[in-house]
């Protein structure tokens, strides 16, 4: 049999035009830049294949690199004939593509990261595609955009959403054109062609992406990007990810810094899993800190929820931060000495560790675990997650949310949709406005507010729904939205007012800075006044007093 390992050129050659692609990558983690690249450099060079359509499981690009790198390039010829239309989760990290997808320049189509991971596996199993509840009541929901990301997507429907009613109840089908061909990442193979991913920063979503593009009824190629070629036999039979049945081609990337673990590291093993760093103020010193008091409240507010819910579940919480202001929390809970009490995870697979932010996000230090990412996200849909706390830019009075986009901002809905749609318990965070003029304070248990952003964030209409307040009523989850002066539940009615700060006057700082006005609780509690001094001690001596009474410090 002859050898799999051949040299780039060679393997893409069996792309032809037309194609659909599959391409693996998190930010910069399980993405083959190298055959990114190399791809393009063969359209440059020859105009073919052309009139790719690309499909992945995140996007594997980070500023300047890989596919943000490709589009910055195309954004430059108005004619491009490389790249016809994607199907990405999220496309904030390439200013191109976005810029490309609000001229209409492609098709582009953006499901949650987790319908997309699912997405890959149910494909692999010949089925039609996904059902699920996901995405019903949000832009995702075909009777609002269905996914498409512009006009042109809109009109093509090369992937599309149905909505589908079993036992009586609606769900939601997503469906996309099989790859014909798949480009992953591992880190070692054989001359047989079997991959391991020891030095990779998780697993994602690289096996299914492979059994989808070897899925019936068109059989198509898979070509790995590695760092490292073994003899036959000589990987441990543990570390095989990818067997060889499924690769067909398998090229050896010629500079590490094309196959690094994450955006700013071509290799780190505490990354990969192989070093159990303790845990220490410079490793905490990694996690992203407050600079404003405001944030700092928030956090602090979403810590009290999440250690109420350790107080009563009686073990340590299982949940999801998303960027913004959760990822706070985790800090104040190192700050705490209560980290041991919140089991958190990333979404592409680790469990534990020292998540990080901006382009190295996806990634951890020292995980206790790595899950695949379907089976990650499997914990978020399923609701096996205790809690999560997400970010967000608007609220309307239904208790919907909008936790990204603007007019001129696509980036895509991530990971958000699964998790806030699957979660028990989601706790919103964010400032109650936003743009300039913010100057917020605290000192002697009151919030002083010398000035509020121009910016309102409860809004009547929103850019576009992600959250789905109505359904996450119709299924009985707990939802609460956090601010430094207010916190807001939701009811079958919608928003509703349950907590001010203490300082604040209702009608004057809350109610006039809002586009409706909310329902408001007969008994309207003031939030913890802890959370309002210059120093974080109060607050940490309320959060062990009852960490104590429940026997869980």
């Amino acid at each position: 049999m002859s050898s799999k390992i051949c040299g780039a050129r060679e393997a893409l050659s069996c792309i032809k035009d037309g194609d659909t692609v599959a391409v693996s990558g998190f930010n910069l983690t399980t993405t083959p830049e190298h055959l990114i690249l190399e791809l393009f450099e063969m359209w440059k060079e020859t105009g073919h294949p052309k009139n790719l359509f690309i499909i992945s499981d995140t996007l594997p690009a980070v500023p300047g690199r890989a596919f943000d790198k490709v589009f910055s390039e195309l954004y430059e010829m108005p004619n491009q004939d490389f790249i016809r239309g994607v199907l990405m989760p999220f496309i904030g990290w390439s200013p191109a593509l976005m810029k490309m997808t609000l001229e209409n320049r492609i098709e582009v189509y953006s499901w949650a990261i987790g319908t997309c991971s699912y997405w890959f596996r149910e494909a692999a199993s010949g089925r039609p595609g996904i059902i699920t509840k996901v995405g019903l009541g949000t832009f995702l929901d075909p009777r609002q955009d269905g996914g498409a990301s512009n006009e042109i997507a809109k009109e093509k429907k090369t992937c599309k959403v149905s909505v589908v009613e079993l036992d009586g109840e609606e769900w939601l089908l997503y469906q996309a054109p099989l790859p014909d061909v798949a480009l992953i990442r591992g880190t070692t193979a054989d001359t047989d062609g079997y991959i391991s991913m020891e030095e990779e920063g998780f697993y994602g979503t690289v096996l299914n992406i492979a059994q989808a593009a070897k899925a019936q009824p068109n059989p198509g190629k898979v070509i790995c990007q590695v760092k490292y070629v073994v003899q036959k036999g000589s990987i441990p039979t543990r570390d095989v990810i990818v067997p060889r049945s499924l690769v067909d081609h398998v090229v050896v990337t010629p500079d590490p810094d094309l196959h690094r673990i994450a955006g700013s590291y071509v290799y780190d093993p505490r990354l990969a899993g192989h070093i159990k760093a303790q845990k220490t103020k410079e490793l905490e010193a990694l996690l992203p800190t407050p600079d404003k008091i405001r944030d700092r409240i928030i956090a602090g507010r979403v810590l009290i929820e999440v250690m109420k819910l350790v107080a009563n579940l009686k073990k340590p919480a299982f949940g999801n931060l998303g960027i913004g202001i959760p990822v706070y929390v985790s800090w104040m809970a190192g700050e705490f000495g209560i980290s041991d009490l919140l089991t958190l995870t990333v979404e592409p697979g680790p469990v534990g560790g020292i998540a990080l932010v901006g382009p190295d996000f996806g990634v951890a230090i020292s995980p206790a675990a790595f899950l695949h990412m379907p089976d990650m996200f499997t914990n978020y849909e399923g609701g096996i997650i205790d809690f999560a706390s997400l970010g967000f830019m608007q609220i309307d009075p239904k208790g919907n949310v909008n936790p990204s986009y603007s007019p001129v901002r696509v980036s895509g809905p991530g990971g958000f949709p699964v998790i806030s749609a699957g979660s028990p318990r989601t706790y919103f965070a964010g400032g109650f406005t936003a743009g300039k003029g913010i100057d917020i304070d605290a000192d002697g248990g009151k919030l002083i507010i010398n000035g509020d952003g121009n910016i309102t964030k409860f809004n009547n209409d929103l850019v576009k729904i992600v959250f789905s307040g109505p359904q996450a009523v119709k299924s009985g989850k707990e939802i609460l939205y956090i601010t430094e002066r207010a916190v807001f539940g939701l009811n079958e009615n919608g928003l509703i007012l349950k907590e001010v700060a203490p300082g604040v006057d209702v009608e004057k700082d809350i109610l006039a800075k809002m586009d409706f006005k909310p329902q408001v609780a007969d008994k309207l509690e003031t939030m913890p006044e802890v959370l309002f001094y210059q120093s974080m001690d109060p607050l940490k001596e309320y959060i062990d007093n009852m960490l104590k009474e429940s026997g869980m410090l």
